[in-house]
């Protein structure tokens, strides 16, 4: 049976103990197995244990307070963000790292000579239902964060260098760091050797004061230790991909439980596969913590149930648009890199908006596959823009155009029973959008147009664009703007639902979704300065953008207030949406 790890109060508990028994000389040893003499007293003469830390996830932040009242340990100054450990989960977990607000707490403690030491204490909220449910369990089963630091008390440049080439001797091997402009301060961390007899696994250097020089010698040697293992996970990931596929094509997630475990011969049996072969599948699948061990047999984890067929937020039909079509274009991306075409339109002679209408079982998965990203629009009723609208007096309207399966728009006549809805769409995706608005109970204050980019309806007071424009060139997304400006009234808002490239070089979805774009349907995901000049170039204005679920951002634009002489005239060909997917 699986050990249950810890909950956050009893590792809260155990860390201050430790902090508050160690003593430094007596400790080093254990981290470096032989340290001894003079290396030992000149690691110790300049460092000392400052502290040990771990990663909590509270589900509130008084909660968190209270259980370091409960062990004993007070602090008095607020909470600042942690960059270093806010970027290891983004790339551990693949994740957003605007979406993982971690904030460091140092409570302190006195060691056995009386004096002050702290248990650094990193915090993300994880509230019941969160989506970040699954990265919460998983680091609290192998607590990657965990680690001792000790504080480099007169931070030379030779006595830095020294102190790293004293921990390269003893096997201790770069493990990342990072400096932390919010406590002006510069971290080093280190794998100790394997036969270190301490629980913890991961060293400190703190440093006051930034160190570049030290700092980028340092992540240089950490990435020189692993470029090999490193490019190996990289090459397995459409490895990954073909699991997570096959596991929703099976059927898996719907065979299992996530409280009572199911044998692989039961398995095997349901789903009409090879025992032995179903095993290893998912003993990869457990190592992708989609599934978990537990005695014969397996169960299912939170992030395993997002493939379920009878779950709300189900992500199975992605899996399936991800594994499928879009696996075998995506194998074709050195032509689109060797020619700025969409691979997909050289694999089957058509684009994939053509593709899909002609097939309607595709189709059906494609839209579904959207759907799948919902979660995204959480925020979007409570925007500002909506909600004046939905608080007004007077009748308002809010049009979604390309509004697909009527998701995002059904949220907002949810949220706002005084706004009346007109989602403009293809034929047979109006006719599915009106099921699911009958169903959400809204569907009698919307009113369903069938029509191209073209067709956008004037005179309304919110226009929604949802994952459109991403769809499209730039002279595309032009053309659909200026049709928006054209029928929006001075006051009308217009929302846009995209995913927004950053400005530098930092981990974001929508740099994978730019490449993916490019590959599947000739568009592109864009900064936000690359966006605000398309508005201009219509007539609009961007007012403001906010951060949404799943790496998506909301633009808010408004009619320019003063028009722009060099705005070229609307042109009068139509951009057609008759083959846009939901």
């Amino acid at each position: 049976m699986t050990t249950t790890p810890p909950d956050d109060e009893t590792r809260l508990r155990q860390t201050a103990a430790f902090v508050r028994e160690q003593d430094t000389a007596a400790l080093l040893p254990l981290l470096l197995p032989g340290l001894d003499g003079p290396e030992l007293w000149a690691l110790a003469a300049h460092c000392r244990l400052a502290h040990a830390a771990l990663l909590v996830f509270p589900p509130d932040q008084p909660t968190l307070h209270a259980q370091l009242a409960a062990c004993g340990m007070a602090f008095d100054t607020p909470p600042i963000p942690s960059v270093v450990v806010r970027d290891r989960l983004a790339r551990r977990h693949h994740h957003d790292p605007a979406e993982l607000d971690v904030r460091i707490l140092r409570p302190a403690v006195l060691g056995p000579g009386r004096e002050t030491r702290e248990v650094e204490v990193f915090a993300l909220t994880v509230p019941p239902g969160s989506p970040l449910t699954r990265i919460a369990a998983h680091e609290r089963t192998h607590q990657h964060e965990a680690h001792l630091a000790l504080e480099v008390e007169h931070p030379d440049p030779l006595v830095l260098r020294g102190l790293c080439a004293l921990l390269a001797r003893h096997d201790a091997t770069p493990d990342g760091g990072g400096y932390n402009p919010h406590e002006d301060a510069t971290v080093l961390y280190f794998t100790t050797p394997a036969d270190a007899k301490a629980a913890h696994r991961r060293l400190e250097l703190h440093v006051r004061g930034e160190h570049p020089d030290i700092l980028a010698t340092h992540l240089a040697r950490h990435h020189a230790h692993q470029p090999a293992e490193t490019l190996l996970h990289l090459l397995t990931g459409a490895w990954t991909t073909q699991a997570l596929a096959v596991c929703a094509r099976l059927g898996l997630a719907d065979a299992l439980n996530p409280r009572t475990a199911t044998t692989t011969a039961t398995l095997a049996r349901h789903t009409g596969t090879h025992p032995d072969t179903l095993d290893t599948l998912l003993h990869y699948l457990a190592m992708l913590d989609v599934v978990t061990p537990d005695g014969d047999g397996f169960r299912l984890t939170d992030l395993g149930a997002l493939l379920r067929t009878d779950t709300p937020d189900s992500m199975r039909a992605l899996a399936l648009m991800y594994g499928g079509p879009f696996y075998q274009s995506f194998a074709a991306l050195e032509h689109t890199v060797r020619t700025g075409e969409a691979a997909f339109d050289h694999l089957f002679g058509e684009n994939h908006f053509d593709h899909f209408a002609r097939d309607p079982e595709l189709a059906d998965l494609f839209d579904r596959s959207m759907a799948a990203s919902s979660r995204m629009f959480e925020p979007v009723p409570a925007h500002p823009a909506v909600t004046a609208a939905g608080r007004s007096p007077a009748p308002r309207t809010v049009v979604d155009i390309a509004g697909g399966n009527g998701e995002l728009l059904g949220r907002i006549l949810t949220a706002h029973p005084h706004l009346h809805g007109v989602l403009l769409e293809r034929p047979h995706v109006v006719e599915a959008a009106r099921l699911a608005l009958d169903a959400a109970g809204c569907g009698d204050r919307c009113t369903y147009r069938c029509g191209d980019f073209a067709d956008v309806p004037a005179g309304a007071d919110l226009y929604l664009l949802s994952r459109v424009l991403h769809d499209w060139d730039d002279a595309r997304c032009r053309e659909i703007l200026r049709h928006c400006a054209r029928a929006m009234p001075a006051h009308a808002d217009l929302l846009i639902v995209e995913r927004v490239l950053p400005v530098d070089a930092s981990t974001s979805l929508a740099t994978a979704w730019d490449l993916h774009m490019r590959c599947n349907t000739g568009g592109r995901e864009r900064r936000a300065d690359h966006y605000a000049r398309l508005l201009a170039d219509a007539g609009l204005e961007l007012l403001d953008r906010t951060p949404l679920p799943l790496g998506a951002t909301l633009l808010h634009a408004r009619r320019a207030t003063l028009p722009s002489p060099t705005r070229p005239p609307v042109p009068t060909p139509a951009t057609t949406m008759a083959a846009r997917p939901a």
